[in-house]
Formats: structure tokens, C-alpha cells, sequence
């Protein structure tokens, strides 16, 4: 009598349900700084390149505290790392509330905001969606923790509007502040370390810094790395100056909200979407495609009339694109490496996306105070987008060839 096959895994709901609700808490805030930018240079008197500034610190210690908060996710369990962010972003968004000075500002909603988001960001979430689930569903579940941070922008978006027309953004901000404390609530369930879970147990115990050398020894990695460089050029950039160049260009305020909100729900169906055709088809190519319709998105907004239908389409065809690339990229880490360094691994490939936050954000503020316009750096954006397209069409989506070393390869 033939034996039927065997039942396929369900997902862990409770890991996966907890992980999505911190997503999106954690995303929801820093995406809608943009709109706190024109309300506080207009009581403070600053210059754009001031907020501008802060925003990119903001994204540089995002960038240089998730392979470090990875690495402690990994070693002394996620539920901690996750507690101390949700605690870290309601100091730091509270303190940027009173920030009328510009130190403050930077320590606040760069510094502490940009630390925190690090520390409840993605790579900290997949990495425990990735050891929890099988291989053949990290794609899947992936693209339901980035459709999550998606849900947040959506959410966020017309909800700091709202305060900010209502309260003011000073009062917004904590308020804002005291909703990252649902984020400790959530942790518990997504406690456990690297070696915990259900498949990281059949990973090499590999230290740190043969994880390190054998990942930066790697082409594909360092390849990958340098492409998610320029996701983060063009994604930070949007954030923090769409809603301002949007009134540049003569587009009523409204239209920055929807803009905004219609980026966030696309986002949702774009993400999810993302870690279905991943799971089936291949992840680098897959990237590439996503990288070459930015740059053709953004030369189509720049060139064609700018209306209030121009911008409508422009940010469903970029919500569909923004985070996208997250379950592709991370799951090519876990396929290269596997799981067992996964949160620092992904975490410096995310370095390498914030760096690139960190130049679009500065670079958007500096020259448009020099220039009185924000089109270099979409044109720069556009042109790193053909560049990332092109170095991720020759990423091997293999595990790394660990025979040398006596041991078994990644799963």
C-alpha cells in the first residue's frame, strides 16, 4: 500500500503574527519623518540640510547597529535586543519632541531613533523567521514580515499627518513615542538565540570571525552588499524629501499624504509579492528586474508632466519596488551561509543599505540648499539603480562551498 507524502510544515503563526506586529511598529515611525520636516524648520528656523542631517545619522546608526544588535540577537536571544529597541525608540522619539537645538536633534531622532530601529529592524525579525521555519518557506515568510513594515508606512503615513495637523509635532512625536512601547510587549514569543529554533540546530558551530572572513571571501555576498547600497540611496531619499519636493513643484500638501500612504499599501502587495516570486523563481535576477523599473519609474516621474495623476502613479509603481528587495536579499544570505550568523551577516549587508541612506538623505538636504533643487540626486538615484541591476545578475544562489573545511554546507 503506498505511503502518502509527507505533510508539509505549517508556520509557526504565533512567531510569525508577534514578528509582523514589531515590523511594523518598528518601521511605521521613521518612515514618516518626512512629514515632520516643514512643521519643525518652520518653528525652528533651520535650513533643510539641518533635518536632512539628522535623518542621515538617523539611517547610519540604523545601518552601523544591526549587524551588532544582529550579533547579540544571535548570541543572547532576540526577545532582549527587541525589548531594549521598542524602549530606545519611545526615549529617543519623546526626547526629539522637546529638540530645539540641533544637537539634540541629532542625538534624538538620529542617534537614538536610528539605534532603535536597528535593533527591531528586519534583519533581526527574518533571522528568527529563518530559523523557525523551513528553507523552502523563508522566502514566503519573509514577504510577510516586509509586507508588515510595508503596512506600517501605510498606517503611519495619515496617522502622523493627522497629529501633526491636530497637535502639532512636538505633541505627535510622543505620542508616537508611547506606541513603541507596545514593542517589549511583543518580544516575548520571538525569544531564543541562534542555536535555538528549529533549523539551526544542524548548523556548523562556526565563531565569529570565521563567519566573517568566509563571508567577505565571497563574491556573491560582496556583491550583493554592494547593491543593497543603492536600495537604500533611493528608498531614504524618498522618505525624507518627497513630501517637501512635492511643494516645490507646486502639489497641494494632501497629495504628499496619499502619496505616502498609496507607497505604504503598494508596498504591502509589492513585499509579499516579492517573497511569493522569489520562492519560485531566481532571487538575483529577480533584483535586477526590481532595480532596472525604479530607475525607469523615477525617469518617467522627472520627465513626463508633474501632476497630481503623475504622482498617484508614481508612488503605486514605487510602492510596489520599495521593499521589495528584502526577502529576495535575505534569503540569498541564508541560502549562501545559513542560519546560524544570519542576524550579523544580514546585518551587514543592511550596513551597506544604510550607507547609502545615509548618502541620499544628506546629499538630497546639501544640495538642495545649494542648488534650490532635489533633480541630481533623483538623477544619481536613477543611474546607481542601473548599476545595482547590473552587479546582481551574476549572484550565485548556491550555499558557499564549505568542503574544504570538513563540514556540511549551509542548508
Amino acid at each position: 500500500m503506498p505511503t502518502s507524502a509527507p505533510a508539509r510544515p505549517s508556520l509557526p503563526w504565533l512567531i510569525i503574527v508577534t514578528g509582523a506586529l514589531v515590523a511594523m511598529l518598528n518601521f511605521g515611525p521613521r518612515s514618516a519623518m518626512g512629514f515632520f520636516q516643514l512643521p519643525m524648520l518652520h518653528d525652528t528656523g533651520w535650513d533643510r540640510s539641518t533635518f536632512g542631517m539628522a535623518m542621515a545619522i538617523q539611517n547610519l546608526a540604523w545601518g552601523l547597529g544591526q549587524p551588532v544588535f544582529g550579533a547579540l540577537a544571535d548570541k543572547y536571544g532576540t526577545g532582549r535586543v527587541l525589548t531594549f529597541s521598542g524602549l530606545l525608540y519611545a526615549a529617543g522619539l519623546i526626547l526629539m519632541s522637546t529638540a530645539h537645538s540641533v544637537p539634540i536633534l541629532f542625538l534624538s531622532g538620529g542617534v537614538m531613533v536610528g539605534l532603535a530601529v536597528g535593533a527591531g529592524s528586519f534583519g533581526i525579525i527574518l533571522s528568527v523567521y529563518a530559523r523557525n521555519v523551513t528553507p523552502q518557506q523563508r522566502s514566503l515568510a519573509f514577504g510577510i514580515a516586509t509586507a508588515a513594515g510595508s503596512a506600517g508606512m501605510f498606517f503611519f503615513a495619515p496617522l502622523s499627518q493627522a497629529l501633526i495637523s491636530n497637535y502639532g509635532w512636538s505633541d505627535s512625536l510622543v505620542v508616537l513615542g508611547f506606541i513603541m512601547l507596545i514593542v517589549p510587549l511583543l518580544a516575548y514569543p520571538l525569544r531564543g538565540n541562534a542555536k535555538s529554533g528549529t533549523q539551526s540546530r544542524t548548523e556548523i558551530d562556526q565563531t565569529v570571525a570565521q563567519a566573517l572572513k568566509e563571508a567577505f571571501g565571497h563574491q556573491s555576498y560582496l556583491l550583493l552588499t554592494s547593491g543593497f547600497f543603492v536600495c537604500g540611496f533611493q528608498l531614504a531619499f524618498i522618505t525624507a524629501h518627497f513630501p517637501a519636493y512635492l511643494g516645490d513643484i507646486g502639489i497641494d500638501a494632501r497629495y504628499a499624504v496619499i502619496a505616502m500612504a498609496l507607497i505604504g499599501f503598494f508596498n504591502i502587495i509589492g513585499s509579499f509579492a516579492a517573497g511569493m516570486i522569489s520562492q519560485r523563481y531566481s532571487k538575483p535576477y529577480f533584483l535586477s528586474f526590481i532595480y532596472i523599473a525604479r530607475s525607469v519609474a523615477v525617469t518617467g516621474f522627472l520627465l513626463l508632466p508633474q501632476t497630481p495623476l503623475s504622482v498617484i502613479i508614481f508612488a503605486i509603481v514605487t510602492g510596489l519596488l520599495w521593499l521589495s528587495t528584502v526577502p529576495p536579499t535575505n534569503s540569498l544570505v541564508a541560502i549562501m551561509f545559513g542560519t546560524r550568523h544570519l542576524g550579523m551577516l544580514g546585518g551587514i549587508v543592511f550596513l551597506s543599505h544604510q550607507i547609502g541612506s545615509f548618502l541620499g538623505v544628506w546629499l538630497g538636504g546639501v544640495l538642495y540648499d545649494r542648488l534650490g533643487s532635489y533633480d541630481p540626486v533623483w538623477w544619481l538615484g536613477m543611474a546607481l539603480g542601473i548599476f545595482a541591476a547590473i552587479v546582481n545578475w551574476p549572484i550565485k544562489e548556491k550555499p558557499v562551498d564549505r568542503t574544504a573545511m570538513g563540514v556540511q554546507p549551509a542548508e
